[in-house]
């Protein structure tokens, strides 16, 4: 990519202090840097400052390969977490799915049409039945066929290729297995799962029989980062949907899985653009 498209984006986290926009946005204009958009806050509790912004390359007069080490010295005087990705660094992004296909379907479908910047370079899953799919947007399918005996020995395998294709991103397509906390570990806020229910309620299995039963008037869906607890990582986006005694079971099926790929695609799609940063069991989403 010419200098002449690349940007950056700088996310970061520190303790608030007057005076840190206007340092960063100096580092930046001192530079040469084109700021092209910033967004940031403030959490009053616990005196949190956020703030994301991306400014244009062309004329900074710092390289891109150099950008780590100049920023480094103000992120340590202000006791900041931070990262700094161009737009040049395409992510890598592999689909883990079961056998229910709508969000699957969502995520290639949204790709194709270029709204996710990234590649996709493989789709894994514990079943076979989704093969044709990725043979139609002709990515490769891998088959781990998982069970008590084999999982730690498929997931190893898993993992190998993973770190062989140098995937950075990984979205659970309604992907049915627990991974470890070894994995999980190794991709801390890099999994993106959808959960078919508002978090946290009705967690666990047959989530929409159990909202069914107790006659809910809306259903909704959740899209998180997977930590070692079950179903409570960090929250990307939610979305609901108005339900009544009128819906059946089956229409509480057919309105969630509408949820779930909308909400899931959302959370990627923020995720990809690094617009999310993650502060304990919270997140800070810059849409």
């Amino acid at each position: 990519m010419s200098s002449e498209n690349l940007t950056a984006i700088l996310l970061m986290l520190c303790p608030d202090r007057k005076g840190l926009v206007s340092r960063i946005s100096n580092f930046l204009f001192e530079r040469g840097g084109n700021i092209i958009d910033l967004d940031e806050h403030v959490d009053r509790h616990e005196q949190m400052f956020f703030l994301r912004v991306a400014w244009d390359m062309k004329d900074f007069s710092i390289s891109p390969d150099d950008l780590d080490g100049a920023f480094f010295p103000l992120a340590k005087e202000f006791g900041a977490q931070w990262s700094i990705r161009l737009n040049r660094e395409q992510r890598r992004m592999a689909i883990f799915v079961s056998k229910l296909d709508h969000c699957l379907q969502e995520i290639l479908w949204r790709h194709e049409l270029g709204e996710f910047d990234a590649a996709i370079p493989l789709i894994i899953s514990n079943h076979a039945e989704l093969r044709y799919l990725a043979d139609r947007y002709r990515i490769p399918f891998h088959v781990y066929e998982i069970d008590r005996q084999n999982l730690e020995e498929q997931e190893k395998r898993e993992m190998d290729l993973l770190a062989k294709e140098r995937i950075d991103t990984v979205a659970l397509a309604r992907y049915m297995q627990i991974l470890s906390p070894k994995f999980v570990a190794d991709y801390a806020n890099k999994i993106v799962n959808i959960h078919h229910s508002f978090l946290p309620a009705f967690a666990g299995a047959n989530p929409y029989k159990q909202a069914f039963e107790r006659g809910v008037k809306i259903i909704g869906a959740t899209s998180h980062y997977v930590t070692g607890v079950l179903d409570d990582g960090p929250i990307i986006s939610q979305d609901i949907i108005r339900v009544s005694h009128k819906d059946s079971l089956e229409d509480f099926v057919r309105k969630g899985r509408d949820l779930e790929r909308l909400v899931l695609a959302r959370g990627l799609r923020l995720h990809l653009e690094d617009r999310i940063l993650v502060h304990g069991r919270k997140t800070v989403v810059f849409e």
